[in-house]
């Protein structure tokens, strides 16, 4: 594994998530989730950071995934898989709307996807 590939990927991929999950959740789908005075962006930031590197990590480490292409497909289904296991959990927990329940997957699968991609083309850019 690349170090210098993985962190600049992972980087790359926070500020994506991040941004994504602004546009999605904050700009065009407001009405998903309620808004919370409590809201910490400094944790929303935390959690695109390990998001991120998680998808770094098997990228250069484990699927060798190096092309924007490559990264969208492999980030859509680990994106889906996830956004399934982590939107079941919320739902049993919480309050949520059966509509919201299946906006929310779409919307976290296609970030994961354009994210997946974006790492896997700084990894493709920057492995030695």
């Amino acid at each position: 594994m690349n170090t210098k590939s993985f962190f600049l990927s992972g980087i790359a991929g926070t500020i994506v998530c991040f941004l994504l999950g602004f546009l999605f959740y904050d700009l065009l789908f407001t009405d998903i989730y309620p808004e919370n005075p409590d809201e910490s962006m400094l944790f929303i930031f935390l959690g695109c950071l390990f998001y991120a590197f998680t998808f770094a990590l098997i990228f250069s480490r484990w699927a060798h995934i190096s092309t924007f292409d490559s990264g969208a497909k492999a980030g859509f289904l680990i994106g889906l898989l996830w956004s399934l296991s982590m939107n079941f959990f919320m739902y049993a927990s919480m309050d949520v709307l059966a509509s919201n329940f299946a906006m929310s997957i779409a919307i976290d699968t296609v970030s994961a996807a354009i994210m997946g991609g974006v790492i896997a083309l700084v990894i493709g850019k920057t492995k030695a």
